[in-house]
């Protein structure tokens, strides 16, 4: 069983010359002008804010830092040479020293004092077992967070800073494109309105011909 075309399939063609007819021109101008102006393509904004991969580095010496890309934001923290292959800085203390630790981390041990049952992470109660998970990778992201020695957060915030400050000059740049075609649009549908023919560009070497 074939369903009947929908209306508005049907009207499509016609509303394709609207513009044309509402200009003055005929249908016949309008469909020339509909086929010699080439489809406006949407603009591609790129990757949007936090949607990018982002690939952090550590290089020593004067290794090359990989260049960011569109899709992909490439940050280096850069360190001396005779870093390359000793043990890293912050690890080379014991970092369970308490002269290590600070105010903010003696204070929040002490608020887990106590803790018991589910996900507490602990031997007391009856699933304290369960959490230790979740605290080691909670502790980890919260060590490399405050780490004084590469802070990768704030090299990738950098980063987008930079990309985002290019914004407005891009979008003022496709305005104007855009701006421009439509206003050789319009010329080319008047001057088919109006029977002129389009002025001849010269060719290299020669010079446009001046009207009396």
């Amino acid at each position: 069983m074939r369903l009947a075309a929908h209306p508005l399939r049907l009207l499509a063609p016609a509303l394709l010359l609207f513009p044309a007819v509402m200009l003055g021109a005929t249908p016949a101008q309008a469909a020339r002008a509909r086929t010699a102006v080439p489809d406006a393509q949407p603009a591609d904004d790129g990757p949007q804010q936090g949607d990018e991969k982002v690939n952090q580095l550590i290089i020593y010496g004067d290794d090359p830092c990989p260049v960011s890309t569109a899709e992909q934001i490439t940050v280096c923290a850069r360190k001396d040479e005779a870093e390359r292959f000793r043990i890293p800085a912050p690890l080379r203390d014991n970092p369970n020293d308490p002269k290590n630790q600070t105010w903010t981390d003696r204070v929040k041990a002490y608020e887990t004092v106590g803790a018991a049952g589910i996900n507490s992470c602990s031997p007391v109660g009856s699933g304290g077992a369960t959490g230790c998970t979740a605290r080691l990778i909670h502790d980890a992201y919260a060590e490399k967070k405050q780490s004084s020695d590469v802070q990768f957060g704030k090299l990738i915030e950098e980063e987008r800073q930079r990309r985002l400050s290019t914004i407005d000059k891009d979008a003022a740049e496709e305005q104007a494109r855009v701006e421009t075609l439509e206003k050789e649009y319009e010329a080319r549908l008047a001057r088919e309105r109006d029977g002129t023919p389009a002025p001849s560009t010269p060719k290299p070497g020669e010079t446009a011909p001046t009207q009396n």
